[in-house]
């Protein structure tokens, strides 16, 4: 015996959660299936454990895609002042990091509790340590085949999310229920995610794990303003992260070690001003001092400040603002906050996030071809999504 809904999801994250609670609040049957043993876990680890749910200055431009544009529909209809409505609303305490980052004050169990309660609000019906073994199109609808039992629905939600993180039931489910309906599922790799560094390079830097500094990500056509963490097996901190979705193995990454400074004037203030100091001293009280003293040893050299022509001064500045990086891959998906690839948008109307090849079939948050900024914008994607979805299924 089967059980009859409006609208069944697939997928018990931000943008699964998002979807159900505006197609409930338009008066839908709504069912969401959840494989893991709660819904939310993504909501839950972010932003420390206080969820950077959105950003304020969130713009299509933000976001990676194969079709830049396909974005631009969702978020214009559903923005980051919609969200922070809900938010307050549910009297959350939130407060701004940086750069239009918001975060909880006290907990991300805060955003996921909000979301239950209104999704409870709207009627809808979750179901958590729920397999989903089969899916058929079924006269004009959809059959699940559950492992609670069959689920007929007039339409069917793909909110399943990406690789990232396996470790917390991430799969690739929806890209294979992709497939199964006619559609074409882009490359995906690991985004957001620490770069790796092997043989010598590792070699150099790894007793320096802890280290970390302000600096500016550059690969491509791409920069980021933001901290870098030297680690055992590489680099991380979110100027890293926020690169890595652009790099890929043979392509070149430069990195600005002191981004706020005119370097030359500087070295030729202190070599007028202290003439006698070694070069290592001067680098070690504007950058963290192993660093500087490591830099020294394997590519700048170090001799009194006096020795030094303007020219030789030009070369080391132009160095510092541009230390090439070799990096020989990433964590992976291990580590990864986000997937990059997915679902094809060529196949999907931007507006509803509706299938173009089968009726009532719709693909939202992660497993989408569009991936998101470090700083909140992912979220925003999820929520923006869900609520196309949720407001036209």
């Amino acid at each position: 015996m089967s059980e009859s809904v409006d609208v069944a999801i697939i997928g018990g994250g931000a943008a699964g959660l998002m979807c159900a609670l505006t197609a409930g609040r338009r008066g839908k049957r709504v069912r969401v299936i959840e494989h893991a043993n709660r819904v939310g876990k993504k909501i839950l680890m972010s932003g420390g454990g206080r969820c950077n749910f959105t950003n304020t200055g969130t713009t299509p431009a933000n976001f990676l895609s194969a079709n830049p544009h396909y974005c631009k529909s969702a978020l214009a209809r559903y923005t980051p002042a919609s969200f922070i409505a809900m938010v307050d609303a549910h009297g959350i305490a939130w407060h701004e990091k940086e750069l239009g980052q918001l975060f909880c004050d006290t907990s991300s169990k805060q955003i996921v509790r909000m979301l239950l309660d209104e999704c409870a609000s709207a009627g809808v019906r979750i179901e958590t340590s729920c397999s989903v073994d089969r899916v058929r199109a079924v006269g004009g609808g959809f059959r699940l085949d559950t492992g609670s039992g069959s689920i007929d629905c007039a339409a069917l939600v793909v909110a399943t999310g990406g690789l990232s993180i396996p470790s917390m039931g991430a799969s690739g489910f929806g890209y294979e229920l992709a497939r199964q309906f006619g559609h074409e599922v882009l490359p995906t790799r690991a985004g957001l995610v620490p770069l790796t560094l092997s043989g010598k390079h590792q070699e150099r830097l790894q007793d320096l794990s802890g280290v970390a500094l302000p600096v500016v990500s550059s690969c491509k056509d791409m920069q980021f303003k933001a901290d870098m963490l030297i680690t055992h097996r590489g680099l991380s901190g979110p100027a890293i992260l926020q690169i890595s979705s652009y790099w890929q193995p043979g392509d070149e990454l430069l990195i600005d070690l002191l981004p706020d400074m005119d370097v030359v004037d500087f070295l030729v203030e202190q070599q007028r001003s202290r003439p006698a100091a070694e070069f290592r001293t001067v680098l070690g009280d504007v950058l963290p001092r192993r660093l500087a003293q490591r830099l020294c040893e394997i590519q700048l050299g170090s001799k009194p400040m006096r020795q030094y022509r303007e020219s030789e001064l030009r070369r080391v500045a132009a160095a510092l603002c541009a230390w090439p990086i070799v990096a020989s891959g990433t964590e992976g998906y291990r580590t990864a906050e986000v997937t990059l690839g997915g679902v094809d948008t060529d196949q999907l109307s931007s507006s509803t996030m509706q299938s173009r090849k089968v009726d009532g079939l719709y693909f939202i948050g992660e497993v989408v071809d569009v991936t998101g900024h470090l700083g909140g914008y992912n979220f925003q994607w999820a929520w923006a999504s869900g609520h196309a979805a949720g407001s036209a299924a």
